[in-house]
């Protein structure tokens, strides 16, 4: 998938940029706990430093409690 291609129908891709690669990871661990996921890409995030770390999410597959969360907001 190229950065300006849409995910298919029920996934959804996710950035996280933050100041350390730990801080990112930890991010990433929390949408894990609720989403099936891919394998994170991450990349440096600019000048500045920083990460940018990209998953995608399967919404379709999605753990309590962010499934009632996904179902109330339709």
């Amino acid at each position: 998938m190229t950065p300006q291609e849409a995910p298919p129908a029920g996934y959804a891709e996710v950035q996280v940029v933050a100041a350390s690669p730990e801080v990112a990871r930890r991010v990433a661990e929390v949408l894990r706990r609720s989403f099936a996921t891919t394998e994170q890409r991450s990349f440096p995030a600019g000048d500045e430093g920083g990460t940018r770390l990209i998953l995608t999410v399967d919404t379709t597959r999605a753990e309590e409690p962010a499934r009632s969360w996904l179902e109330s907001s339709r």
